[in-house]
Parts: structure tokens; sequence; C-alpha cells
């Protein structure tokens, strides 16, 4: 989940954005806040999830990633190295990564509870090794599964997906960008169908999954992150924006009303909510992203809300989780209900904003600009 968020006056050398589409990675963002919020309350059943579809937001994030690094990157490569690739995007991701963790340890043992029985018994020392190992965005093994979810992050759960976004970048540096038109609509259409394959023909009836370094979960990651990444790419290499007019208010409508549409097919026929799941990522986020790149912002109420939904959107989604751990430990120590979580509920996911600027704003913005002027040339 990423993509150049701060605005051009801060990084000069990036391109000029799709403000719609920063503001679209912030309300999908903040419905995986949310979506979290109420996990806890579905009890391990997908099928009793309030926004049930909230996990789809990663895709959303995946092929928007795709579209805008083929956007910034796409015609750089004669006046840029891969190394020079490698720094931009260790630049703009691994700061964020890094409070991530720390968060992640700060809170770890104030989450012990009976839902995380292995926290209370944890050494300092294995948590210190877990900590470092995150601070490289390096899984953990299942013999360091300090929290007993089977997480290759468990100080910070979402961060798996940050992993597969390093994956993807590595392979757009070493192969994709010179991948033809052609080539790209065939990995498209094979990744399609292996996303339709997963989705529909899996035990549980979505995409769930891709956060443990086992093989089952393993193949869920790799094959949600193949087609919308791929995805993206193309449809930025083929996209010709229309004018679209009020494209932020529909498209943030779309993608609000994809995310929390209720289960599909009940827990008889699991096939259909998977047949939802992969038609969603491989129709309906392509064309939310169209009209977002299809449209202009005209005032200036707008044009803010853009930018700040656009520049909290990956520091809120890498700094929640570990405020949740505490949250669903105090849910399950005392056995609160759906209907008196609302306004705990309601601090967390404030608690979480405000978390997610003080980072960008304190953290975030300075040490990406220091770290822009020592180690990216103005040439590049």
């Amino acid at each position: 989940m990423s993509s150049l968020t701060v605005q051009e006056t801060t990084f000069p050398d990036s391109k000029k954005h799709y403000e719609i589409l920063d503001g679209l990675r912030g309300v999908a963002a903040l419905i995986v806040v949310a979506f979290h919020i109420l996990e806890i309350f579905s009890g391990g059943d997908h099928t009793k999830q309030l926004i049930n579809h909230g996990y789809l937001a990663v895709d959303f994030f995946f092929l928007l990633s795709g579209f805008v690094i083929a956007h910034a990157y796409d015609d750089r490569w004669r006046k840029m190295s891969l190394k020079d690739f490698f720094k931009r995007r260790l630049v703009r991701l691994h700061p964020m990564i890094i409070v991530g963790m720390l968060l992640g340890a700060i809170c770890f043992y104030p989450s012990a509870s009976a839902m995380f029985p292995a926290v209370a018994a944890t050494p300092v020392w294995k948590l210190i090794l877990v900590t470092i190992l995150g601070l490289f965005l390096l899984p953990v093994p299942n013999s360091l599964d300090i929290r007993g979810w089977g997480e290759m992050y468990p100080l910070n759960g979402p961060a798996w997906s940050l992993f597969f976004e390093y994956i993807a970048n590595i392979f757009y540096a070493l192969f994709l960008r010179k991948a033809s038109n052609t080539v790209m609509w065939i990995l498209v259409i094979v990744s399609g169908a292996a996303l339709i394959h997963l989705a529909t023909t899996g035990p549980n009836g979505d995409i769930i999954g891709g956060w443990s370094l086992d093989l089952a979960q393993m193949r869920i990651g790799f094959t949600r992150l193949a087609f919308p990444f791929l995805a993206g790419i193309l449809l930025r290499r083929l996209c010709q924006p229309g004018n679209i007019k009020l494209a932020f208010l529909w498209s943030s409508l779309l993608i609000c009303a994809v995310l929390m549409f209720p289960r599909v097919g009940g827990t008889q026929n699991l096939w259909m909510n998977g047949l939802y799941d992969s038609l969603t990522v491989i129709f309906i986020f392509p064309v939310i992203i169209y009209i977002g790149a299809s449209g202009s912002i005209v005032s200036a109420k707008a044009r803010r809300l853009c930018t700040f939904l656009g520049d909290i959107s990956y520091p809120i989604y890498i700094t929640h989780f570990p405020v949740l751990y505490i949250y669903y430990a105090w849910v399950a120590n005392n056995n609160i209900q759906l209907e008196n979580v609302w306004i705990m509920g309601f601090l967390v996911f404030t608690v979480s904003i405000v978390i997610a600027y003080v980072s960008l704003r304190f953290y975030d913005i300075p040490v990406r600009k220091w770290l822009t002027k020592k180690l990216i040339s103005k040439k590049e």
C-alpha cells in the first residue's frame, strides 16, 4: 500500500499527483481501520463481519500502487539506475515501517490477554529480536511467533502487505518496466485467472490471507499481489483519462459501497463471495481508478481534503494496528459486546488518525526530506 502522497512542493523532483487518487487511497485506508475495529466481533466468522469486504482495500492499494509507479517511473529509466529507483522507494516506504514496528513493540506487552496467550510469556530478548527483524521488514519465522497468530510481522500485522509491495517493486524494476504491453496483457490475464481460481475454490470463499510464511498463505499473498499490481501498470500505460465531473464523489461512493458490501452467498455458497471478490478486483477497481484519474479538483476545500486523506493514508495503515492489539485485548478481557463498543471504537479510530498525522508531520516528512537530500541526486 503505497504511492507518492506528499505534495509536489515537498518533493519537487516527483511528478504531479493524481489528487483524486490520493484522496481515494485515504478513503480506503480509513475503511481498513474501521474494518479492523469491528473485525473482532465476527468471532473469526467472515460472514459476520459488518464492513464485510474491507479486506479488499489491500488489493485496491496494490492496483493503485502499480498505476502510480508506472506513472512515476516508466519514462525515467534513461536517466535513472536500479540503485536510484530502490533508493527512492526505500525513502518513500521505510521510515514509516520503522515507526510502525517501534509502535508495535511499545504496545506489545500492554496487549497481553487470553486472546494473545504468547505475549505475557515472551522474554524481552525475543521481543527485541523480533523488533529488529521488523525494522528491516524481515519476516519472522514461525519459531519466533510471539503473538500466537502465525503472522510474519507479529508486532504490526498489516506490514505483510508492505513485504509484498517491496517484492512488487523489485519485479517492476528488474522485469516489468521493460515488458511490452503484449507481455503485460498475458501476465494480467493469467494472474486474473489465478485470482478467480483462488477465490472460488478456497475453503473460505474469499481472498483473505497472505500474512504468514507457510506455503498456503504465501500462495494467497502472491496471487493477491500479482493481478492488481500488473493491472495497475497496464492500466496506466493504456489509460487515456477522460473528463468526468464529480469524479472524487462518485469514485469515493463506489469504493465505499464495494468494501462495505454484505457477504455474498452466505455459508452455503462460498464460491459466490469468492466470485464477488475476484471480479471486484478485476473489473470494479480499475473502473474506480479510471474515474479518479479522469477527474479534477475544482474547489480549494476538496483539494485540501484529498491532500489530507492522501497524506495520512500510508501512515494510518502502517500505525493503526499496534493500538488495535491493545483494543482487542480490552474487548476480550472484559467480554465487551458490539453494542457497548461504539464510544471506544470511535476513540480508537480518532487516535489512529492523530497518530498517523503526528507521525507524518513531525517524523515522516522531515526524515524523507533529509534522506532525499542525502541520497537522491537532483539530476535523477
